[in-house]
């Protein structure tokens, strides 16, 4: 059957783009190209009579009472602090306003090399999996290439290659010596795809390994991209900063690559993914931010972007949570917010110390090597000469400890959730599995 017409709505987006970042609008995906935000439809008309319905406003499709949206006592006692309009009317399909400027505000102060380039305002989405799912929605189509880490969060496969057919390609994350990032693989896996278009997703601190970059590694990835963007190559590069802030070694790069990469190429589009799911530790909640940037970006192309990205909000799940929203941004607005959250990685850093000496202890040489972490919520072992789910399995059953096995030799161990007391016990009982396994 032939596709249905493009509406004139997603044809203005699409010739911003055109006029001011073609690269851009060539990297969409066919439902990208198609998509756009009904701004002439029900919800512009509910806006303009929000601004002029002086008399009765019969357009919002909630029900009210004394000029408050109707409520039940029942639900409003567990809520504290928010009025009803911060709880139970809708949000804008984008976010709210005021949340959007105050996450891009502090994503331009936690990122210098950023300077002044113009970037798209954050659109607010359903946390990180869902920003990751809206890049696969606007710029993978079945066939074509995502390059990313060896060490990845299995929900990526599940996102773009399971639910968009996306083709993944992998890179070994560090090197043979396990000393740090691979970056000639990374080169080599850049290489292989010179000339066409390429997703490449970067997630720092890493899951499953919780490493982060050094800052010279960061530099390098960084001039890679840049190099491969001049070669001819056209790039998505998805930011997924899930672990934000949760730097645990003063050689991590704590700034994120977006800031150098949206101002590096006309030909690189840079996405940041994150979110206050992990930075606010609010998982529950479901707030998170896309933002992209470009070098050649302008307010129409960045606006046709952050369009297409509400439309497919709007057509999925119409918008997001607007309790979940207030709170994030009543938390951001509060004086104790940043010292309670420097207290809370504090308490992850000091889990991170007791983790790396105890991993590395020498009676366990014999039953593991240890991936490089440095950062984040995880770290992996990559177990010598037994199978990494049936030691989880007889770490499970014989000790009562959970752990993650990843491929055939890692097991993901996430140091976040255990007390600086439990995790001596962790290691020890997983060096009895891997001997258990082995038969001795």
């Amino acid at each position: 059957m032939p596709a249905a017409p493009l509406n004139p709505l997603a044809q203005a987006s699409n010739d911003a783009l055109k006029k001011d970042c073609p690269v851009v609008l060539d990297l969409l995906s066919e439902r990208g190209k198609r998509f756009f935000f009904p701004a002439k439809g029900i919800l512009a008309q509910g806006a303009e009579a929000k601004q002029k319905a002086r008399t009765a406003n019969a357009t919002v499709g909630i029900a009210t009472e004394n000029g408050a949206p109707m409520h039940l006592a029942a639900v409003s006692k567990y809520f504290n602090g928010l009025t009803p309009s911060e709880i139970y009317d809708y949000a804008p399909s984008y976010g709210k306003p005021d949340l959007r400027a105050a996450w891009g505000k502090k994503q331009r102060a936690e990122t210098p090399s950023l300077g002044d380039h113009p970037v798209s305002n954050p659109v607010v989405t359903n946390a990180l999996t869902h920003g990751l799912g809206l890049v696969g929605d606007l710029f993978l189509d079945p066939g074509d290439v995502v390059l990313t880490a060896d060490l990845l969060w299995e929900n990526y496969n599940l996102c773009w290659e399971t639910r968009l057919g996306a083709s993944f390609d992998y890179f070994p994350f560090f090197d043979e010596k396990l000393t740090g990032f691979n970056l000639p693989g990374f080169k080599a896996g850049l290489l292989r795809h010179r000339g066409k278009k390429v997703v490449v997703g970067l997630n720092f601190p890493n899951n499953p390994s919780g490493y982060t970059p050094t800052r010279a590694e960061a530099s390098a990835i960084v001039a890679a991209l840049t190099a491969e963007a001049a070669a001819g190559t056209r790039l998505v590069v998805c930011i997924d900063d899930a672990y934000y802030g949760m730097f645990y070694h003063p050689g991590c790069q704590t700034e994120s690559v977006f800031g150098a990469l949206a101002r590096a190429s006309d030909h690189l589009l840079a996405i940041k993914v994150d979110g206050g799911t992990k930075e606010a530790f609010i998982w529950g909640l479901r707030v998170g931010f896309l933002t992209f940037g470009v070098k050649n970006g302008t307010a129409a192309a960045y606006k046709a972007l952050e369009d297409k990205t509400a439309g497919l909000i709007r057509a999925y799940v119409s918008n997001i949570t607007n309790p979940g929203q207030s709170v994030v941004l009543r938390a951001l607005n509060d004086p104790e917010f940043r010292a309670q959250q420097a207290e809370k990685v504090a308490t992850l850093r000091r889990r991170a110390e007791v983790t790396a000496a105890e991993c590395r202890k020498a009676a366990y040489a014999d039953c593991w090597d240890v991936y490089p972490f440095n950062s984040g919520y995880f770290m992996c072992l990559r177990l010598k000469g037994v199978d990494a789910d049936a030691t989880r399995v007889r770490l499970l059953d014989d000790h009562g400890v959970g752990t993650i096995a990843l491929g055939k030799t890692d097991l993901r161990i996430a140091f976040s959730c255990l007390t600086e007391a439990q995790i001596p016990g962790v290691f020890g009982a997983a060096a009895q599995a891997v001997r258990a396994v082995r038969g001795h």
